[in-house]
């Protein structure tokens, strides 16, 4: 294919995807729902964070779960296992989640109103970054061990995102990590980002998290 027919294939995907994410969009409107769509790199401690998110928002809000992944049903079973429904998909050679994906996982989920569905990506900072899911917010998890640059690596991922969490910040001590430099060079491409440092795995820095999430209502 040539470089314009590969551009108008590109466009009439996202195109098609953007249609869906809207329908998406308002289909969580009907319920109210807040939904946010985690990405970060591989091992980066996605699953941690909502395993631990899930157990100290107890009963206070309603959570579901759409789990993406390659392979393997080990993240959805994690999430069951903390108390919250979840939606297993796997990707195969796909690199991102879809707004049709989330759209099908979704009807497959009990939706309570008022509640909160995260969508956890693909562990990936490139391909999701072009793919609205008809979420109200991506949210970029890099952990200490990445690399303070990172966000000048990805920035059409940080570009698009509402929220940098930095995570793994008990390694501190063991890495040569700078938060506020990280906080810093994100701040270059999206000057309007927050930026919250916590230990999914320790607890440190959750109780942030979780404000930030209470002043975060669903859909209207």
């Amino acid at each position: 294919m040539g470089k314009k027919s590969i551009i108008e294939v590109e466009a009439a995907v996202l195109g098609q995807n953007d249609r869906l994410a809207q329908s998406n969009r308002e289909f969580f409107a009907q319920w109210g729902l807040l939904v946010l769509n985690l990405v970060s790199s591989p091992g980066s401690g996605k699953t941690t964070l909502l395993v631990e998110t899930l157990g100290r928002l107890g009963q206070s809000r309603p959570c579901a779960v759409i789990e993406g992944d390659q392979e393997t049903p080990n993240d959805a079973e994690r999430i069951r296992a903390a108390g919250a429904p979840a939606f297993q998909i796997n990707t195969g050679r796909g690199c991102h989640l879809d707004a049709a994906m989330v759209r099908r996982a979704a009807q497959n989920l009990p939706l309570e109103r008022g509640g909160i569905l995260f969508i956890e990506n693909v562990g990936n900072l490139i391909c999701p970054a072009d793919f609205d899911l008809g979420e109200q917010a991506k949210v970029t998890l890099l952990s200490v061990t990445e690399g303070d640059d990172k966000p000048l690596k990805y920035p059409h991922m940080i570009a698009a995102s509402r929220l940098m969490l930095i995570n793994k910040i008990d390694l501190l001590p063991y890495v040569r990590f700078d938060p506020r430099l990280c906080a810093a060079n994100a701040r270059k491409i999206n000057p309007r980002l927050e930026v919250l440092e916590l230990s999914a795995y320790t607890g440190e820095g959750m109780d942030a998290w979780l404000e930030w999430l209470g002043r975060h209502p669903g859909f209207a």
